[in-house]
C-alpha cells in the first residue's frame, strides 16, 4: 500500500471452554498481527480468578513466554491494537480489565464509535472517571451503568446505545461474549475447537488455532458463550435497507486467506487485478505488484492482459505493516526499508506496478523514483481501488481529506506528481463487481457518502483533546 497515515482495523480473538486458552489466544493473535502492531494483550478466567497481560509492540514482544505460563484457564480474549482512537500508550492496550459492582469485565473492541465523544462527557459531566483516551472504555461506563445493570439483557442494551463501527468480544470471570454493530462494518467469526468455541476477527485466525469455522455473527447480534452453550440475541435491528460492510478489509486490510463478509480475500482481489486490466489495458512488458497486499490483484492484471508476471520489488518481511504505523516518520523509514528493488528484472522494460491504494501519494512516488534508478523505461501505475478522496470514520485512520491527495487533484495530477507514465484507479463499480450484494458494502472513502450520521469530533486524538491530561505516558 502507498500509504503514509497511521492505521486500521484492530485484531480479535477469544475463546471459552479451551484448554491452555492463553497459549491458543496468542497464536490466534499472531495470525492477526497484520492488523495492528501498537500493542498486544490477553485476558484469562479459570472460573475464580481473572489475570491479564499486555504492553506495547508487537505481539511476540509484548507478550512474552513467561506471561503467558502465569495465565491459568479456559476462557480468554486478546487484542492486537492499532489506533483508531487514542495515542500509543499503554493504558490504551486492551482488553480492558474493570472490577464494577458485579464483577471484573474486560473488552476488546474493533472499530470506531462516532458517539464516544457525547457519551464520554455525559459520563464525565456526573462524576465519572475514564482512565483511557479509546472509544472503547464507554463502552465500560455503559455496562456499569444502574440503568443498565439493573435491567434484564444488560448487555444488549448498552450495546444498542452505541453508534458506527465495532466489533466486541466481552469477557467475565464464567463467559465470553462478542457482538457487531448493526451494519456490520467489522468481521467477527464463530468456530469450534473441541468442546470449546473461538471467535476471531478472521478465518485465518481460525486456521491457525486449529478450530472450525461455524459461522460469522451477525450484524446486530450478541453471542454468549458460557457453560449451557452458545445463545444468541439480537440487540438492534438494522438501520437501514443495506449493510455497510468495509470493502476496505477485502482491498487491503484482511490477510488473503480469510474469508471475510463471506467472501475470499484471495479472489476477490484477483478479480479486481482482472477488473483493473480491463478498465485500463496498456502495452508493457512486465506486471509487478506493490507486496504483499497488491500481490493478488497484479496476478490478476497480469491473467487478464498476458502481460507476464513478475517480482520487480522484494519485501523484507522484518518490516511491519507501514500502514499500520503510529507515526509519520516511522512509516516514511519503514516504507523505504520495507522493499527493494531488483534493477535486473525492471532495467530497460515497460513496467506496471500494480498497488491497493494510495493514499497521500508519498509513498507512491519513492517507488516510482526507485523504479526509474533502476532502470525502469516506462512505468504504468495500476491501483486496485478507486481514489481515496474522503476520510473514514468507521475504523480505518484515513487522514483529513486535506491530507489525501485523491481529495484534492485529479487522476493527471496525480500521476504528475508521481511521476508515473500512466495511472489507473478501479472504478468504484468494477470495486463491487464481484459481490452479490454490492450495496451491503461501505465505499464511503471512495465516494463520500457515510451509511451512518457522524456526531461530534471524531478524529483520532479527539478524545484526549476533551481530556488533555490523559496525554500523560504511564509506562508498563
Amino acid at each position: 500500500m502507498s500509504v503514509d497515515h497511521p492505521h486500521e482495523s484492530c485484531g480479535l480473538f477469544g475463546v471459552y471452554g479451551v484448554d491452555y486458552a492463553a497459549p491458543v489466544i496468542y497464536r490466534g493473535l499472531f495470525s492477526l498481527q497484520h492488523r495492528g502492531q501498537e500493542g498486544a494483550g490477553i485476558v484469562v478466567s479459570d472460573g475464580n480468578k481473572v489475570r491479564s497481560s499486555k504492553g506495547l509492540g508487537l505481539v511476540s514482544d509484548a507478550l512474552p513466554a513467561k506471561s503467558l505460563h502465569e495465565l491459568h484457564g479456559k476462557i480468554g480474549i486478546g487484542h492486537v491494537r492499532y489506533s483508531t482512537t487514542g495515542s500509543t500508550r499503554i493504558q490504551n492496550v486492551q482488553p480492558l480489565v474493570v472490577e464494577c459492582v458485579d464483577g471484573i469485565w474486560a473488552v476488546a473492541h474493533n472499530g470506531n464509535l462516532v458517539n464516544a465523544a457525547k457519551l464520554r462527557t455525559m459520563y464525565q459531566e456526573a462524576g465519572a472517571i475514564f482512565q483511557t483516551s479509546t472509544d472503547s472504555e464507554v463502552l465500560v461506563h455503559l455496562l456499569a451503568d444502574p440503568m443498565y445493570r439493573s435491567r434484564p439483557r444488560r448487555v444488549a442494551r448498552a450495546l444498542a446505545e452505541l453508534e458506527g463501527s465495532f466489533s466486541f468480544l466481552l469477557m467475565t470471570k464464567n463467559c465470553v461474549m462478542a457482538a457487531r454493530d448493526r451494519q456490520g462494518f467489522r468481521p467477527l467469526s464463530i468456530g469450534k475447537l473441541g468442546n470449546g468455541y473461538v471467535f476471531a476477527s478472521e478465518t485465518c485466525a481460525l486456521v491457525q488455532t486449529g478450530a472450525e469455522y461455524v459461522r460469522d455473527v451477525l450484524p446486530g447480534e450478541l453471542v454468549v458463550a458460557d457453560e449451557t452453550g452458545l445463545h444468541s440475541s439480537i440487540f438492534a435491528e438494522k438501520a437501514q435497507e443495506h449493510f455497510a460492510h468495509c470493502v476496505f478489509e477485502l482491498v487491503y486490510f484482511a490477510r488473503p486467506d480469510s474469508v471475510v463478509f463471506g467472501e475470499n480475500v484471495h479472489m476477490v482481489r484477483l478479480q479486481y487485478g482482472m477488473r483493473l486490466a480491463e478498465e485500463h489495458p496498456v502495452e508493457a512488458d512486465i506486471v509487478i505488484p506493490i507486496p504483499a497486499s497488491g500481490n493478488s490483484a497484479a496476478l490478476g492484471f497480469s491473467r487478464r492482459s498476458g502481460i507476464p508476471f513478475d517480482f520487480g520489488f522484494i519485501r523484507n518481511h522484518y518490516v511491519g505493516r507501514t500502514f499500520i504505523m503510529p507515526d509519520a516518520d516511522d512509516r516514511a523509514k519503514g516504507a523505504d526499508m520495507k522493499l527493494a528493488v531488483l534493477p535486473d528484472v525492471v532495467k530497460g522494460k515497460r513496467v506496471v506496478v500494480v498497488d491497493d491504494s494510495i493514499v497521500r501519494g508519498t509513498t507512491a512516488k519513492r517507488r516510482v523514483t526507485r523504479l526509474r534508478e533502476a532502470g525502469a523505461k516506462e512505468i504504468h501505475m495500476r491501483i486496485s481501488c478507486p481514489p481515496v478522496a474522503y476520510p473514514c470514520f468507521f475504523g480505518i485512520d484515513f487522514p483529513t481529506k486535506e491530507e489525501l491527495i485523491a481529495g484534492s487533484q485529479d487522476v493527471e495530477a496525480i500521476r504528475k506528481f508521481l511521476g508515473a507514465d500512466s495511472l489507473g484507479y478501479l472504478s468504484v463499480k468494477g470495486l463491487l463487481s464481484p459481490f452479490k450484494n454490492p450495496k451491503d458494502f461501505c465505499c464511503a472513502c471512495f465516494t463520500g457518502r457515510y451509511p451512518v450520521e457522524i456526531e461530534g469530533v471524531v478524529g483520532k486524538d479527539a478524545l484526549e483533546k476533551l481530556n488533555p491530561e490523559l496525554q500523560l505516558d504511564v509506562r508498563k
